[in-house]
């Protein structure tokens, strides 16, 4: 590695993390406009145009906000508890590529900070150590209703992260890679291109896996949901039995910590979504119409786009489905999607098994 490949990934980590920050500002003001669309409300509408700029001026606000810190509190822990939420956010984000290669001066640039050949391994790690954020602000707050938020999660993400982890391992059987960008290159094209035996009229039908791995993308995405505590699976914070949750406790650029690693996630869970199920950044680039500095940043718009979809669906259900109970979130994780996840992973890798070998009897 030289001097410029070192410039390169220093300019990639700065653009990630200043495209992760606009990105929260936007989805907080895409969430609140949407729901209030839902429920026949305006919404922000007085910081800014459309008022785009809300998101911005509640993050000033808390920045300048006193911060508190209850008597009782365990110090060390207690601030770092808000550290430890955000920089697995945004260390996940560094192995999505959200775009094809470009070429510049003779010099491919990968538009993703790093191509790691256990991708997969290192976002489901990086999902488990955000959970301990959430512990340890319960219980370091000195306060019970922090305390059963904690729990509460603790106990969410042990249930989710298993059917998650499960939901990941019929695609990479079936991909037979964990590199983000491998997957996503192993789905170009279309069905008849890869399987050029079956019926013409795949000829359209993208190679995208949400199609032969439509089981493992359903429960993925269920799972995804409860992982990153949306609504109906927001028990972690649940406000008429624990006031705020886990932090209840935090105020001012603490509390706006935690915020925002949760959108973090969010956007996190569903560029992976796309990256894995949805075929990432592929897409026409129509190269026989436009220019080609236009068509080689198509992919980077079909990215976003698919991404957009995904996000849009996670606020959708906010709006419209009510709060699980504990029992029936606990039901729905252990007694239906683990079960679930783990028949489908034995047809699957029996269906990869004779695509690579052949009939066992043949």
């Amino acid at each position: 590695m030289d001097w410029l490949d070192l410039a390169l990934v220093v300019v990639k980590v700065v653009i990630a993390f200043g495209l992760l920050v606009v990105v929260t500002l936007l989805l907080i003001w895409f969430e609140r406009k949407l729901v209030a669309d839902m429920q026949s409300r305006i919404g922000p509408e007085r910081a800014g145009p459309w008022g785009i700029l809300q998101s911005l001026a509640d993050g000033l606000k808390l920045f300048f906000k006193e911060q508190i810190t209850p008597r009782r509190v365990e110090v060390g822990i207690y601030l770092a508890a808000p550290v430890m939420a955000l920089i697995p956010a945004f260390l996940m984000f560094l192995v999505i590529p959200i775009g094809a290669p470009i070429v510049i001066a003779g010099r491919e640039i990968t538009l993703q900070v790093t191509d790691l050949n256990v991708a997969i391994l290192y976002i489901l790690a990086m999902s488990s150590i955000a959970v301990y954020s959430v512990i340890l602000a319960g219980w370091s707050s000195g306060s019970k209703y922090p305390l059963l938020g904690g729990v509460r999660a603790t106990a969410q993400a042990i249930s989710y992260e298993a059917s998650l982890g499960l939901a990941l391992v019929p695609v990479v059987a079936y991909m037979g890679t964990m590199s983000m960008s491998g997957i996503v290159a192993r789905q170009a094209g279309t069905f008849q291109d890869s399987l050029p035996g079956l019926s013409s009229i795949l000829q359209f039908v993208p190679a995208w896996n949400v199609f032969p791995m439509f089981v493992s993308f359903v429960i993925f995405f269920i799972a995804a949901v409860a992982e990153t505590n949306r609504a109906p699976f927001d028990l972690v914070e649940a406000e008429q039995e624990l006031v705020g949750g886990f932090h209840t406790e935090y105020s001012g650029v603490r509390f706006a910590m935690f915020f925002l690693a949760e959108y973090i996630n969010i956007f996190n869970m569903s560029a992976l979504i796309t990256v894995v199920f949805l075929g990432g950044w592929n897409g026409p680039t129509f190269e026989q119409f436009l220019p080609t500095w236009i068509s080689a940043f198509l992919p980077v718009a079909w990215f976003f786009a698919k991404t957009g979809l995904v996000l849009f669906v996670f606020f959708w259900i906010r709006a419209t489905l009510p709060r699980l109970r504990y029992d029936q979130l606990m039901t729905l994780g252990w007694r239906r999607l683990i079960p679930a996840a783990l028949a489908w992973l034995v047809v699957s890798t029996f269906a990869v098994g004779v695509r690579e070998f052949g009939w066992p009897w043949a």
